[in-house]
């Protein structure tokens, strides 16, 4: 399953996705991920969650942002969850619409039963409406 936290930047998205991940970490048995732009959320983490440093890998662009995340998967078959804090901006889809991208996300959710949860800086007048009335996709805007 994929879940979205939508609103604009100062929001409090990013305190939500924190809030949400530490509760989470008690009750799920497998591997936890949160994917960031930078380490400077890394002492608000519980120290079972693994935070990756998305701006440590020369990331350029969406197609490359999806590869990395199938990458991390392959390789930990154990991920329960993964959170993106500041989607738009660690997955490079700046005034680009996300659509593809997050349904792309979603299917590979649904294959290897990761729950994701993303972060996205936009205006509900901006959000894709494609993504809106996506069932698969649970929407929590602030």
């Amino acid at each position: 399953m994929v879940s979205l936290i939508v609103g604009q930047k100062g929001k409090g998205k990013t305190k939500q996705l924190l809030d949400k991940v530490n509760s989470d970490v008690k009750n799920v048995s497998g591997n936890i991920v949160y994917l960031d732009k930078n380490t400077a959320h890394m002492y608000e983490l519980n120290n079972k969650i693994r935070l990756i440093n998305v701006s440590d890998y020369d990331i350029s662009d969406p197609a490359e942002f999806y590869g990395f995340v199938a990458g991390i998967i392959s390789q930990n078959h154990d991920i329960q969850q993964m959170y993106f804090d500041s989607y738009i901006l660690i997955s490079h889809q700046e005034g680009k619409d996300i659509t593809e991208n997050v349904e792309k996300l979603v299917a590979l959710s649904e294959k290897y039963s990761v729950d994701m949860v993303l972060s996205v800086s936009l205006e509900r007048t901006q959000f894709p409406a494609g993504i809106q009335n996506n069932e698969k996709i649970a929407i929590n805007f602030l």
